[in-house]
């Protein structure tokens, strides 16, 4: 499961750690396997979890360190790794605030990007085919859980995107855009669309959009990464949702 051509000949991914393991059994998706080593059971919530997956019929198998760190792909592992079964929510028919991300291949700049989507309240990621796989264990890890709280489409073509996108203003993200992020109403049912930095905008993307957004900077950079685009973008359209409501 850490190459992607056995997650998607099995439909599994990893979720390596105490905490994506909690995040998952607590969202309802039960591990094929658990794997462990001996000294993770020092950890208080390591037990616990054990003894949740147990009850549930998950098979549970304590490695040796050395072959359990054939599965693991971090410096310093917690000693415990879920196989799961790739999450496959429902995406919502009519999406209140949806992201479409283009092309984004870094593994930690997605992971942290779903993480920002899932906190700002989005309920719907779409991924075009160009984007890196989402179930890599770094976007896993990096998204601390929003993969299974957050509809998530992967490998989406461009007309599925617009299907899933109707009734949306959706705009583009642009660090040239005319309209500065804070002047747009985000309060109606919105999405955006980011790109990567390095591959520029997809003509796709020019085309399902009504305009271009930017973030206005005084430094002398050119472009934030997606990331931290997407958090500035979808945190914007938080703040405006919860001012319209009468929150703070």
């Amino acid at each position: 499961m850490l190459e992607r051509r056995g997650r998607d000949q099995y439909g599994q991914c990893l979720a390596e750690g105490v905490r994506l393991v909690e995040d998952a059994i607590g969202a309802g998706i039960n591990p094929a396997l658990v794997f462990y080593v001996a000294d993770a059971v020092a950890n208080p919530r390591v037990p616990v979890l054990l003894d949740r997956a147990g009850a549930a019929g998950v098979p549970i198998c304590e490695l040796a360190p050395a072959v359990f760190a054939t599965l693991s792909d971090t410096v310093t592992s917690q000693g415990l790794i879920a196989v799961l079964p790739v999450p496959h929510p429902t995406p919502p028919p009519r999406p209140t605030l949806a992201l479409l991300l283009d092309r984004v291949r870094d593994p930690g700049n997605l992971g942290t990007t779903l993480r920002s989507a899932e906190a700002a309240g989005a309920d719907l990621v779409l991924l075009t085919r160009g984007c890196t796989d989402a179930y890599g264990p770094k976007v896993v890890r990096a998204g601390m859980g929003a993969h299974f709280r957050l509809p998530l489409v992967s490998n989406a073509s461009w007309e599925a995107a617009y299907q899933h996108l109707t009734g949306c203003a959706v705009w583009l993200a642009d660090a040239r855009g005319r309209c500065a992020y804070d002047a747009i109403d985000w309060t109606v049912p919105s999405a955006v669309i980011l790109s990567s930095e390095t591959e520029g905008l997809a003509a796709e993307a020019v085309g399902i959009s009504r305009g271009r957004v930017a973030i206005p900077m005084a430094g002398a950079a050119e472009s934030l990464n997606v990331a931290m685009a997407a958090t500035i973008l979808l945190f914007e359209a938080g703040r405006q949702r919860r001012h319209r409501a009468g929150e703070r």
